[in-house]
């Protein structure tokens, strides 16, 4: 066979052959999900990142809590009990030059089945060194206590105050304004119990704030308050204005 008829053979071969086709990319996958099934070969796993759980800060047992060094309140010296429309009116103005404030309140306890409590009969407020007790006489507040309890510029904290706010508005018929209460804050940091302002003190500054349990039931509606009682109300603000202050400096700058 001459060179021109292999040439002329070779080119009517090509002419008329097809290029192979470039399969697909669902071809493809396919084809690699045959060969795993045939080799045994499992599908990869999921990148999928497994999640972490929270760990929670624990608290402190009760019995560590005692063992500590104990928290310096304030003295009586520090404490005023602000009765009568000059008392009130100089308090509150002192009060006044401070943007936060300690806040709690106490009502005379009930123990008849059935009972409503008919408090507030005293709110407390403090300031870093000095806390005033306002006692509360047939659910009257006097005005100048009345316009800073509802006053949003200057900030009230203090520890489970549902209730309280909920007394003052349904019997004195007060409305809180600028309340800031710290069980909320300690749920933020991841705490999932109530925390209180015994643990609070011990977890912020390893000190153990001894609360008196005969001044809690004690007749908070009395007309002269003893000195343990106003101790414990006094105190019961001003660890809260502490343990505020504590967590302000805790926080992060840009927070």
């Amino acid at each position: 066979m001459s060179y021109l008829e292999r040439l002329t053979g070779w080119l009517r071969g090509l002419m008329g052959s097809k290029p192979a086709a470039t399969p697909t990319s669902t071809e493809q996958a396919a084809r690699r999900k045959r060969r795993r099934s045939r080799s045994g070969e499992a599908k990869p796993a999921s990148a999928t990142p497994a999640k972490t759980p929270r760990v929670r800060p624990p608290l402190l047992a009760k019995a560590d809590i005692q063992a500590l060094p104990d928290f310096p309140g304030l003295t009586i010296a520090a404490i005023s009990v602000a009765e009568g429309n000059e008392a009130v009116a100089a308090a509150c103005l002192a009060l006044t030059s401070h943007k936060v404030l300690g806040f709690d309140t106490e009502s005379k306890p009930t123990f008849n089945k059935g009972e409503v409590a008919q408090g507030p009969h005293l709110i407390q407020l403090s300031s870093e060194t000095h806390g005033y007790l306002f006692p509360v006489r047939n659910n009257q507040l006097p005005a100048p206590l009345k316009a800073l309890l509802e006053s949003e510029q200057i900030r009230k904290v203090g520890f489970d105050l549902r209730s309280d706010l909920a007394m003052l508005a349904s019997n004195t018929g007060v409305h809180c304004r600028g309340v800031d209460d710290l069980v909320g804050r300690f749920r933020k940091l991841g705490y999932s119990n109530t925390v209180g302002a015994v643990q609070a003190v011990a977890l912020l500054f390893r000190q153990h704030y001894r609360k008196s349990k005969s001044a809690k039931m004690s007749n908070w509606a009395a007309a002269q308050l003893s000195e343990s009682q106003q101790r414990y109300a006094a105190n019961d603000a001003y660890v809260a204005l502490r343990v505020y202050q504590a967590l302000q400096r805790s926080k992060p700058a840009s927070a």
